[in-house]
C-alpha cells in the first residue's frame, strides 16, 4: 500500500485531476480484498495530461499492455486522443480510465465521488454505492466478490444507530 501512496501523493502534488475506482477504492470503504494496482478514472486532457507526466516521468512510466513495455514517451497532445492509458511504473502499476462502466465518463464519476484523507493525502475516491454499481457493471467473478463485500458494508452503514 506504500507504493500506492506514494503514486497518489505525486499525483496530488502535480495537482493531476482524479477519482481513485476499483480495488483500491473497495480497500478504502472497507473490503477485505486485496490488491496491488491502482485505477484512477482521469480526464486525459492535454493539461492533465502534462500534469500526470510530471507526476511519474521518474518512475519509468512504461505501457503494460505491450509486449515490450513501450516505455510512455507520447506528448500530451497524443496522450490526449488516448481513452484509457495502463501503465506500470518503478512503484507498480497504475491505469487511468476517462470512462467507468455502469457511472460513465469522468465527470460523471468526479460527481459521485466523496474525498477520502489517505495517510494525509486528500483524494477522490468513488463513493460506495457508485463503486458497486461500477463493480456490478464489470460482472467479473473478482468484481462479483467486492460486491458482495461493499454491499454488505453499505448496508451496515445504513443501518440506523441502535439496530445493529
Amino acid at each position: 500500500m506504500d507504493s500506492i501512496l506514494q503514486i497518489l501523493r505525486r499525483l496530488r502534488e502535480n495537482n493531476v485531476e482524479f477519482v481513485v475506482i476499483g480495488g483500491i477504492a473497495a480497500v478504502l470503504h472497507g473490503s477485505s480484498l486485496v490488491t496491488e494496482d491502482l485505477d484512477v478514472a482521469c480526464p486525459l486532457s492535454e493539461a492533465n495530461a502534462q500534469r500526470l507526466h510530471t507526476a511519474l516521468d521518474d518512475l519509468h512510466p512504461v505501457h503494460r499492455m505491450t509486449p515490450t513495455g513501450k516505455p510512455l514517451t507520447e506528448s500530451p497532445a497524443e496522450l490526449a486522443k488516448f481513452q484509457n492509458l495502463y501503465l506500470r511504473t518503478d512503484l507498480g502499476q497504475v491505469d487511468f480510465l476517462g470512462e467507468v462502466a455502469g457511472i460513465g465518463g469522468y465527470e460523471e464519476v468526479r460527481e459521485n465521488a466523496i474525498v477520502v484523507d489517505i495517510a494525509g493525502v486528500s483524494c477522490r475516491v468513488l463513493s460506495l454505492p457508485a463503486l458497486i454499481r461500477a463493480k456490478e457493471a464489470m460482472g467479473r467473478e473478482r468484481d462479483w466478490r467486492a460486491v458482495v463485500q461493499l454491499q454488505a458494508i453499505l448496508d451496515r452503514v445504513r443501518q440506523k444507530p441502535g439496530e445493529g
